[in-house]
């Protein structure tokens, strides 16, 4: 009998990208998706280990998938969260079959048939040498998709779990990236995705990734690369001249800067100051005319003052962020940052999260209200959560509403902003000799 398997992804794009890749391991094993856990035998929970709702989230929805499992069905907790708490978390859940890291894709239909036979495991090992290239990804259809170039991570930013759930990093080759995005490209994808942990310091030993940068832009069929998520300093001359050339790569930058105070980068690790930071998105902006700047900030970081969070807090404005992701800061067991003196008090922390989320968003709604009217090429993606509605995105990554069919999916089309709720536009068919932005 043919086993059907239900998997739900928390957390990352790289994390949504590991799940076409385990369906992909599974699916060439014979086993088939199921949309629902009440349709599967297998019911595997991707995970995030990056913030701790993020894990208590998986906690109670693992409690929840319990009461589907029937005698001989598999219930398993794989990615991030399973690779920090490893064996651990078979003590913790009973009724968790197994246990499985990042690296051990590979191994899951071995490890379903042991759990299927009563036999509970783990593998969280880690293995430098994975990247997968002989397991096609099993991807929803749609025109865009998600392509991992790098595993794992050599920074050691004192607040991240990361280079102890992902390991060490490595870059794939660039002729097996090509290769991919070319099926990808033949098989109706024209907007690619470049994941990595620090993605613009990709090198295969070779090639770097500006020179990546051109290659996949190069390919026929790619209308649109983007890439996320890049370390600051990391984009050298080389990459810049390369995202502002390759006509394919698109006016957006994801470019997290965590913090707005000297004193507290300096405790993150993170190798960069205020005044370098600023540099590099200057330099950035005067490559890429029209180019929108999203970010990563963290308030109540260990030892912040609140002359320290005000400087995060002026960040936003002098940088002119057009979208932040912002976070309050997560005691994550096994970072360096626990053993950081004078954490901040949690109410503390909370109320600076609510000022900083108030500033990024009146900053957004802000410059996105100045944005009506403006004419932009979007590539319909899918339809909306409600209303009927197609979302679209343009080349900024800004998503806009549209009135249109489904068939319209994968089609680009030049669009007038018409209005805003803050974040999302609306948008209605251009009037012709309007030009693009």
């Amino acid at each position: 009998m043919v086993k059907r398997v239900y998997i739900e992804t928390y957390g990352c794009q790289m994390n949504v990208a590991d799940t076409e890749l385990m369906f992909g391991v599974l699916g060439r094993n014979g086993y088939e998706r199921a949309d629902r856990p009440d349709e599967a035998d297998v019911m595997l929970v991707n995970t995030c280990a990056v913030r701790d709702n993020a894990e208590q989230r998986v906690v109670g929805r693992v409690g929840e998938l319990q009461r589907y499992k029937r005698p001989g069905d598999v219930l398993g907790v794989v990615g991030c969260m399973a690779q920090r708490l490893g064996t651990s978390l078979l003590e913790q859940a009973p009724r968790v079959d197994l246990v499985v890291g990042p690296d051990a894709y590979r191994n899951l239909p071995e490890l379903l048939g042991h759990a299927a036979a009563g036999r509970r495991s783990a593998d969280t090992g880690f293995r430098s040498w994975e990247h997968y290239e002989d397991v096609p990804a099993e991807r929803e259809p749609g025109p865009t998709a998600f392509v991992t170039v790098q595993r794992g991570c050599d920074y050691r930013c004192t607040f991240c779990i990361v280079p102890y759930t992902r390991g060490p990093e490595r870059s794939r080759r660039l002729a097996d990236v090509v290769s991919e995005v070319r099926a990808l490209a033949a098989a109706g994808v024209s907007e690619v995705t470049l994941l990595g942990q620090t993605v613009n310091g990709y090198h295969d030993g070779e090639h770097d990734f500006g020179e990546l940068l051109r290659a996949v832009g190069a390919v026929d069929g790619v209308r649109r690369l983007r890439f996320t998520s890049p370390y600051p300093t990391d984009f050298t001359p080389a990459v810049i001249e390369a995202m502002a050339t390759t006509p394919a790569v698109c006016e957006h930058v994801h470019l997290p800067a965590q913090s707005g105070s000297d004193a507290v980068l300096r405790r993150m690790l993170r190798r960069y100051t205020r005044e370098r930071y600023l540099e590099v998105l200057d330099r950035l902006r005067s490559a890429i005319p029209g180019l929108t700047v999203s970010t990563d900030l963290i308030a109540g970081f260990p030892g912040e003052t609140e002359e320290q969070f005000g400087e995060t807090l002026d960040l936003v404005e002098t940088a002119g962020f057009d979208d932040a992701y912002t976070f309050k800061y997560s005691v994550r067991e096994g970072t360096p940052a626990v053993r950081l003196h004078d954490h901040v008090p949690d109410a503390v922390a909370s109320e600076r999260l609510q000022r900083l989320v108030d500033a990024a968003r009146a900053q957004t709604r802000r410059l996105n209200a100045e944005r009506v009217g403006a004419v932009h090429e979007v590539l319909v993606e899918r339809p909306a959560r409600r209303g009927g509605m197609m979302l679209a995105r343009t080349r900024t990554n800004h998503l806009v509403l549209l009135d249109l069919p489904a068939s319209a999916i994968g089609s680009y089309q030049t669009v007038r902003l018409t209005g805003t709720t803050g974040s999302t536009f609306t948008g209605a068919p251009a009037t012709a000799g309007l030009a693009t932005l």
